[in-house]
């Protein structure tokens, strides 16, 4: 039967995370000061055709590729735990790298019908623990790997139990559209409190109405900061811009992005959805002739909706579109849509892990990890959520 089992690597592996601002409450913290290591790349990580060229770390392939400060790293001192689930083990060990931390050690493997094991192997009485695990597909899979998670650490007495959810599976079935439907979102929502965790920490959920389904606190951030720091790099010109939605129910996470570029124009594709999956666009409602066009959605499932919007574009005379989405879930044909030629580049993140299959060259894939450590921090510190570099769009 096959298995998985995380353990923690060794203190040459730790990347620290980066002095974001100063802690005016540092001297009232309850917990020990930190140990941090200063990371120095020697070159910024290369693509090639769209797939990642990420050098293999460890002492013989890369000496001194990390430069660490005199003082020797040892192992952290304070009750914080962080465990990955199967989903998404990179993004784990990339928020553990950022906090300085080493993964919590876990075993984690399926019997040959398909059951589910989970064991801690390493005490976490009395800790602030931390779950990573996207209920990404095989979207059941994952999320009853993560109620087993949550129910093994209740049962070995963590203090409090907090479930990172980079990516919420379900948030679409958020409501009703028609009669005799399920609100899958509530239910998912309960599964998770029942299971007994204390905390969930979500990005871009589908909805902000999703946070009211928890009865439990809901830290929701947003992972468009990521992306607007990327197109601050790009040479662009802002008065060439213009901030698409690819539509009606995504105007105010547009609305928001375009303000945070240059307060960008805003367009709106009308379209007219005739099933799940299957949509077709109308009509355009803004400017785009001789413009840059940034589409914008939280999540690019089978990329029908945005590469309809990207066809119509161009037909308005849009000189380029580049696609921009934090949860790339990407179910067939999405590949196909997206590197047929219509979109300059595809701009998404990491809170859902991308195969190499499914890599083209017009795509880039950013990082969340400084932005989900950054906040397990703050929530374990009992610090405010929000921070000047990854400041909140204000959507909600």
């Amino acid at each position: 039967m096959a298995s998985l089992v995380f353990s923690s690597s060794s203190s040459s592996s730790l990347i620290s995370r980066s002095s974001l601002t100063s802690r005016n409450n540092e001297s009232r913290c309850r917990f020990p000061a930190r140990v941090s290591v200063r990371c120095q790349l020697t070159e910024p990580l290369k693509f090639e055709n769209g797939k990642p060229c990420i050098p293999v770390l460890n002492d013989q392939t890369m000496p001194g590729f990390f430069s660490l400060r005199q003082d020797k790293v040892q192992n952290n001192d304070t009750r914080l735990r962080i465990f990955s689930g199967t989903a998404n083990p990179s993004l784990s060990q990339e928020i553990a790298c950022y906090m300085g931390l080493d993964l919590g050690k876990i075993k984690i493997k399926r019997f040959a019908d398909g059951e589910i094991y989970v064991q801690l192997q390493e005490s976490v009485r009395g800790c602030d623990v931390y779950l990573v695990q996207p209920t990404c597909p095989p979207a059941n899979e994952n999320l009853m790997e993560l109620l087993i998670m949550i129910d093994a650490c209740r049962r070995a007495s963590a203090k409090n139990i907090t479930a990172v959810i980079p990516y919420f599976g379900y948030a679409r079935a958020d409501r009703k559209t028609q009669g005799r439907e399920s609100i899958a979102a509530k239910l998912v929502a309960n599964l998770i409190t029942e299971a007994g965790a204390n905390r969930v920490l979500a990005c871009d959920l589908h909805s902000g109405q999703s946070m009211g389904y928890f009865d439990i606190p809901v830290d929701h951030v947003y992972g468009q900061p990521v992306i607007l720091d990327y197109l601050a790099s790009k040479t662009i010109c802002s008065n060439d811009l213009v901030v698409v939605s690819p539509d009606v129910g995504g105007v105010a996470r547009a609305r928001a992005f375009a303000k945070k570029l240059s307060d960008a124009p805003l367009a709106i594709v009308d379209k007219r959805r005739h099933g799940h999956n299957v949509a077709e666009v109308m009509n355009l409602i803004g400017d785009v002739r001789g413009k840059v066009a940034v589409m914008v959605d939280d999540m690019i499932d089978t990329a029908g909706t945005i590469a309809k919007g990207a066809a119509l574009l161009h037909q308005e005379g849009a000189r380029e579109v580049y696609a921009c989405s934090t949860h790339a879930v990407f179910s067939p044909p999405a590949i196909e849509r997206l590197s047929s030629g219509l979109f300059q580049e595809v701009i998404i993140t990491n809170t859902i892990p991308v195969s190499e299959k499914n890599y083209f060259p017009q795509l880039t894939v950013l990082s969340v990890a400084n932005l989900l450590g950054e906040t397990i921090w703050r929530v374990h510190d009992d610090c405010s959520g929000t921070f000047d570099h990854y400041s909140s769009l204000g959507i909600d």
